[in-house]
């Protein structure tokens, strides 16, 4: 009977020290570390930056362009023509040449150069929408990491409590038998699942060291110190607001970051086609330009020159040999391409929201469901260590019954990791996760 209460009490320590404040890491300094060092979201950041870059880019199309040219040149001019005699005579003249120009162009009519400020803005709000996709996918990153890291502690912590159990029923089975009043069987079963315990114990170092290493490729530092456990008691466990599947659906498909980004691909692809047809269209400039040359000419060699000039330049496209219809067929080849990606990203969206929807609703049935089963199976380890004292159970009644407590503590654990992170997964999916959520879910953590 000693043992077996030293075997429970073993189990009270081991989760007591769970309960104890020993951590300094909780979820929103994970996430503050990641939001720093992540090396997938500050790519992602600069390659929203550079994109944002495209409007000013196309916007400085509409202004005008200045320009300034200066040419110098070392010419050797051979002359051959008659004299004044008629006579066919050769001179050769060495001198120097030079060309100064400064010219202004503004764009009067350009009709790609619409298309092309289209297609910027929807380049623009399709990097945005990248960056705010990145961006939930980090707190989804952060936050699965947080509790892959907290479950492998939990189920150490798990195994570690039924190791104390096992060793202690095998060593009151050894005194029981040296007494006269057990088998050698009891000796062996308890063995037998020590030894099981021992191996299990090894996996579960094994999974903490690696969930901490996945938290750490995300936070740029160790994570040698445990990370804060949920507090049972705060863990809100309550279905999906609204409760209705196609509510979640409908919000995902206007809110997501996904379908965001999947239709200004449409958008650009739209304005590619107009800015593919406006090559069939005239364009047409002012141009201004003042120049400065010397000896520009050969026919006046040693001349000086100082012209302005101001006007308008017309370019009409005549023939390209079907270039530019080539450029409108690829155009709307993209555009359906387009169509179809985000087809398929809406589709798609919508099982990943049907698949987390459930995960939040049937996650909190099973999570109470379980901790019903525990509080069941942690009676029967209790019954049992009675009955046997009283003669009307075995060791292996026990065992059994210990057993079945650690799996359904295990899979309560499970339970409600998976119950978090559909909660988050979900809200990410509707495009309506954002920092506060990480307080919230923050707040469920012990102090």
């Amino acid at each position: 009977m000693g043992h077996l209460l030293s075997a429970t009490a073993a189990f009270s320590v081991a989760m007591a020290c769970a309960a104890q404040p020993a951590w300094s890491l909780d979820l929103v300094e994970a996430y503050r570390l990641a939001l720093e060092q992540d090396a997938t979201i500050r790519a992602s950041r600069a390659a929203a930056d550079a994109g944002r870059e495209r409007l000013p880019q196309a916007r400085a199309q509409f202004f005008p362009n200045i320009s300034a040219s200066a040419s110098r040149y070392r010419n050797d001019l051979e002359t051959t023509g008659p004299d004044a005699l008629g006579r066919s005579t050769t001179t050769n003249d060495n001198y120097t040449s030079s060309n100064n120009a400064l010219t202004l162009r503004q764009p009067l009519f350009r009709k790609q150069l619409a298309a092309q400020y289209r297609q910027a803005q929807a380049q623009v709000a399709g990097s945005n929408a990248q960056l705010e996709r990145d961006e939930q996918n980090l707190l989804v990153r952060v936050t699965q990491a947080y509790f892959e890291t907290l479950l492998a502690e939990e189920q150490l912590l798990l195994v570690g409590a039924q190791k104390a159990t096992y060793t202690a029923q095998l060593d009151a089975a050894r005194k029981g038998l040296g007494a006269g009043a057990g088998t050698r069987t009891d000796i062996d079963e308890a063995q037998a699942r020590l030894d099981l315990t021992l191996a299990q114990e090894l996996e579960a170092r094994q999974n903490v060291d690696l969930a901490r290493r996945q938290l750490q490729v995300l936070i740029n530092r160790p994570v040698l110190e445990r990370v804060a456990p949920i507090d049972v008691g705060k863990l809100q466990l309550a279905p999906p607001a609204p409760d209705s599947i196609d509510a979640w659906t409908a919000q995902a498909e206007a809110s997501s970051p996904e379908i965001a980004a999947a239709r200004a691909q449409v958008e650009v692809a739209t304005a590619d086609i107009d800015k593919a047809q406006a090559g069939h269209y005239p364009t047409l400039d002012a141009v201004a330009q003042i120049s400065r040359s010397n000896s520009d000419i050969v026919t006046r060699v040693d001349s000086r020159f100082y012209q302005k000039q101001i006007g308008v330049q017309l370019a009409i496209p005549i023939f390209q040999g079907g270039y530019v219809n080539s450029q409108v067929r690829e155009a709307q080849a993209l555009l359906d391409r387009a169509n179809g990606r985000l087809e398929e990203t809406r589709r798609d969206l919508g099982v990943r929201v049907h698949k987390e929807f459930r995960g939040v609703t049937e996650g909190v049935l099973r999570v109470k469901a379980l901790e019903q089963a525990v509080r069941s199976a942690e009676q029967l380890a209790l019954s049992s260590r009675r009955s046997f004292e009283a003669g009307a159970r075995t060791r292996l009644d026990i065992l059994n019954a210990e057993q079945q407590a650690g799996t359904a503590r295990r899979d309560l654990a499970q339970a409600r990791f998976n119950y978090v992170v559909a909660r988050v997964r979900l809200k990410a999916l509707a495009g309506n996760f954002r920092a506060d959520n990480v307080d919230e879910i923050n707040g469920w953590l012990q102090r």
